[in-house]
Order: structure tokens, then sequence, then C-alpha cells
């Protein structure tokens, strides 16, 4: 075998090995964790009736969001996606823990929810219209030339009549 051909099989191996290995990282799936939700064995530090809501907040912090009418519950959440190459990232895993108050701020219910529990909820979206019936740049830049005043381009003032 001559030096040529042994270099040329060697920087194929190498070009091989290469594209291998960037197909083998670029499909490993990665994890990314948003969010925090109390565990089993630290929600057991609250107790229903005892704890008020300024011990929970010392325990475990400010919550993702409160309620949103009555402003009777904390909510923790916390969600974990998995994602694999160039595909969208999927969530495989995802906990909410409500906790709800009485009115004078003593905790009423603890309740954890996966996402196994979860429903689709249809958002009703409110778009405000904007007037353009589907005109591209293009045509509304050469639909406004029939409306040029060229008084208006020169800097005269318009005449009154």
């Amino acid at each position: 075998m001559s030096s040529k051909t042994g270099k040329s099989m060697t920087g194929l191996r190498a070009t091989g090995l290469t594209v291998v290995l960037t197909l083998a990282v670029g499909c490993t799936p990665i994890n990314r964790y948003h969010g925090f939700a109390p565990s089993a064995d630290e929600l057991s530090a609250v107790q229903v009736g005892q704890t008020t809501r300024d011990s929970v907040v010392a325990t475990f912090g400010p919550p993702t969001t409160n309620g949103v009418v009555r402003n009777d519950a904390f909510y923790y959440v916390s969600s974990q996606f998995r994602h694999f190459g160039a595909f969208a990232p999927d969530e495989v895993d995802r906990q909410v823990v409500a906790i709800s108050f009485s009115p004078d701020g003593v905790v009423r219910n603890v309740e954890r929810f996966t996402l196994e529990d979860g429903r689709v909820v249809v958002l009703d979206r409110r778009v405000t219209e904007d007037g353009i019936n589907d005109v591209t740049f293009l045509g509304q830049l050469l639909g406004s030339f029939g409306r040029i005043d060229a008084g208006a381009l020169l800097g005269e003032s318009p005449e009154e009549f």
C-alpha cells in the first residue's frame, strides 16, 4: 500500500468518526427543568388548619402564581422538557402543587396535580383586526402612489376654495 493511499484512508476514517460522533451528540436527549414544586416530604411540614400563608412563603419561597380572582391559593409549578435533536421539545413531567387558604390566611387544602391529571384548555383569543386584508408590504407601497399629493412633496400649502 502506498503512503498516499494510507493517508487518504486515515483522513476518511477521521471524517467518518467525526460524522458518527456529531450524529450521536446531536441526537442525545437534553432534559430541561423549569420552576419549583415542593416534594411530598417537604409538604409534610404544611399542616391543614394550622400553617399560615406567611409560613408557607417562608418555607417554600414565593409561589409561581397566585389565585387570579380571589388570591386565595398559591400554585407551585415545575416542568421537565426533553429536547431530542431537531425535534420540538416534549413536556414529559409536570407537577402543580396548589395550596389554598381560608379567608383568615390559614391553609385550607393542599393538592398535587401531575401531567396525567391535566386537560387541554382551549383559550378564546380576542384579536383586534389591523384592517390590512392580506396585502403585502409591496402591495401597500405601490397602492400609496396614487394618493401622493405633489404639492405636499414640494412643501406648498393647500389652497382653500
